[in-house]
């Protein structure tokens, strides 16, 4: 697989989640902030980073740093993903179902962000499970990732594709 240089993609980023810790000290309360944040080119390509800094735009900056460092290809075919996948990161699992052209993008949240960033026009998702932002993230990036071609498929099968459409 070719290493995948950030500077080469027009890469768009897209806020997941944002949240708020609390210290409290002698003074009153000290504010952290963690972000979550999805890059992609919309053609195929994702990353995400987490970002903690005492400002959100500090947070925002670190956790697109992280996410340009952490691309991954995704395969796409005409708008859809190739196969239904099931996928499961910590408590959170996600199915993710290809739909017909014109279905549009039904996701939400964390699943909406990696689905939209990576290019997918046309999916059925659904969030089972935990609805915990980090993981939901993983497992759909995860879900992702299982996904295959069917050449690939037919190549380590050792069959032809043509004889598996014709039935």
């Amino acid at each position: 697989m070719a290493v995948i240089k950030p500077s080469e993609l027009d890469l768009g980023d897209k806020l997941v989640y944002v949240g708020r810790t609390a210290k409290v000290v002698k003074g009153g309360r000290r504010f952290n902030f963690s972000v979550l944040v999805v890059v992609g080119d919309k053609k195929g390509h994702i990353g995400w980073g987490l970002g903690k800094a005492g400002e959100v735009v500090d947070a925002v900056a670190k956790a697109t740093d992280a996410a340009k460092k952490n691309i991954r290809t995704v395969k796409i075919q005409n708008g859809t993903i190739p196969h239904e996948v099931l996928a499961k990161f910590g408590a959170a699992k996600v199915l993710l179902k290809p739909a017909s052209p014109g279905t549009g993008l039904i996701a939400a949240g964390a699943i909406r962000a990696v689905l939209e960033m990576a290019g997918v026009e046309n999916v059925l998702t659904k969030s089972l499970g935990s609805s915990n932002p980090h993981n939901t993230l993983k497992a759909t990036l995860r879900a992702l990732e299982l996904m295959e071609d069917v050449s690939i498929v037919a190549a380590r099968r050792k069959i032809q594709i043509e004889k598996v459409i014709k039935g």
